[in-house]
């Protein structure tokens, strides 16, 4: 790609294309272990009804569970609840002890100027979310690897653990996000050897598309009976896609994507500039934009190496447990799921979600069904492979109870939050005072 002599000539431009350092290897490896608060607010504090039905609607859900709290009152749960991947835009300020501060300067710029991104997730749920909620989180770095990418070369693989509890110190949920670490330059050079043709499509394959939209749909109140179920059951498929400009926007307007990087428009965009001028990147206008318009951005995208704009891998995993929650009804419990973002999904491109029923048991009583599933796009690449653990009503076992997390794991939410408390009430003390 050509590009214009005033972005060879922005410093901070230059600076956001460094390789891996094995010091930075070597630094991340002090927070292993390590719990600290989140410190991000993200787009929504409270789960209020708009906020789940605006955040369901974004990936193309409308499972009126998650929508309508009309509908939701004569559920199980009493109420509208959120859709799982909710967390990922539902998020307040966890106050609390930071890392120790010779560990917090030594690892505070780790990985500059490399590109990140999330290549997949395990995800666990314990209770849901309702309408009032507000969540906070708390964690840290799980494990570290190095390896070599097919795609980038060398690579860092981090796996990150954050533990989400709501108001009331309940464990909520325990994320754990594969996040990858590759050498821009590198990837650029592979991007070189990249040849993906635009998708384009005939008003016959437009047609095949939604005939499967058609098709789709929440299965509500209808219980799906844990002893119905049958190892190699096939689930109806779904379509997502094609993919659009459009859907990235839709998905960002859910509340996706505006932290922690902060990104804003006008001059709330100046003021993010000036606090974090390297994820500035300046466009071949000479204008500095966010480094986050790769996926938007196809002229930006193909700098780091690939042929074009691609999505978020998290709105895969929204459409991932949209496949899952629709066929499970509204009187199951998704318990886990571990999915893997193994190609990108270019603008333009189609994805089918498949799957079938690998397992099924009964654990504690409950009746627990295995799932495998899988996006696939239009070049017949499996994308994202997934797998899920669902928690079915029996007639035999009776409702759904749903899961317990670890006992260590309570207390330290509790001890977590309630230090929180202590924090956030001694500084509205001191305002109050005048300090």
């Amino acid at each position: 790609m050509s590009q214009t002599s005033t972005k060879n000539d922005s410093s901070a431009d230059a600076d956001f294309d460094h390789p891996i350092r094995d010091e930075d290897i070597e630094k991340a490896k002090l927070l292993l272990g390590l719990e600290a608060p989140k410190s991000i607010d993200e787009f929504y504090s409270v789960a209020t009804p708009d906020a789940l039905r605006n955040f369901t609607r974004a990936y193309g859900d409308d499972n009126p569970l998650f929508t309508d709290p009309a509908y939701g009152a004569r559920t199980r749960w009493g109420s509208q609840i959120a859709p799982p991947m909710m967390p990922i835009a539902l998020s307040r300020k966890m106050l609390g002890d930071p890392i120790p501060e010779d560990i917090r300067q030594a690892t505070k710029r780790l990985f500059s100027g490399v590109h990140l991104f999330v290549s997949g997730q395990t995800s666990e749920w314990f209770r849901p979310v309702l309408p009032g909620d507000e969540l906070y989180g708390f964690g840290g770095l799980e494990s570290i690897e190095e390896k070599t990418s097919e795609f980038a070369g060398r690579s860092v693989i981090r796996v990150l653990r954050t533990v989400r509890v709501n108001q009331r110190a309940e464990v909520v949920s325990i994320d754990r996000v594969i996040l990858i670490a590759t050498e821009r330059k590198k990837s650029r050079e592979r991007g070189k050897n990249m040849s993906i043709e635009a998708a384009s499509y005939t008003d016959d394959q437009i047609a095949e598309i939604d005939e499967i939209y058609a098709a789709e749909g929440p299965r509500g109140a209808q219980k799906r009976w844990f002893e119905d179920v049958e190892i190699g059951e096939k689930l109806r498929p779904m379509a997502k896609g094609p993919l659009t400009l459009t859907d990235i926007i839709c998905f960002h307007s859910g509340g996706y994507g505006f932290a922690p990087y902060g990104i804003a428009h006008g001059r709330l965009g100046y003021e993010n500039r000036q606090r974090k001028p390297k994820f500035y990147i300046k466009n071949q206008a000479g204008i500095p934009d966010v480094a986050q318009r790769l996926h938007w951005e196809n002229e930006w995208s193909q700098s780091i190496g690939n042929p074009m704009a691609y999505d978020y891998g998290v709105t895969r995993e929204c459409w991932l447990t949209h496949f899952v929650t629709d066929w499970m009804g509204d009187d199951a419990w998704l318990v886990r799921q571990h999915d893997e973002m193994r190609k990108f999904n270019y603008i333009g491109d189609t994805q089918i979600i498949t799957g079938e029923v690998v397992g099924k048991r009964v654990v504690d009583g409950v009746g627990h069904v295995d799932l495998e599933f899988r996006a696939t796009n239009q070049r017949g690449e499996v994308t994202a492979p997934a797998t899920a653990t669902v928690a079915l009503p029996s007639r035999e076992h009776g409702p759904v109870l749903l899961p317990k997390p670890a006992e260590e794991l309570e207390r330290t939410a509790i001890e977590m939050m309630g230090r929180h408390r202590e924090l956030l009430y001694s500084a509205g003390s001191e305002r109050k005072a005048g300090r």
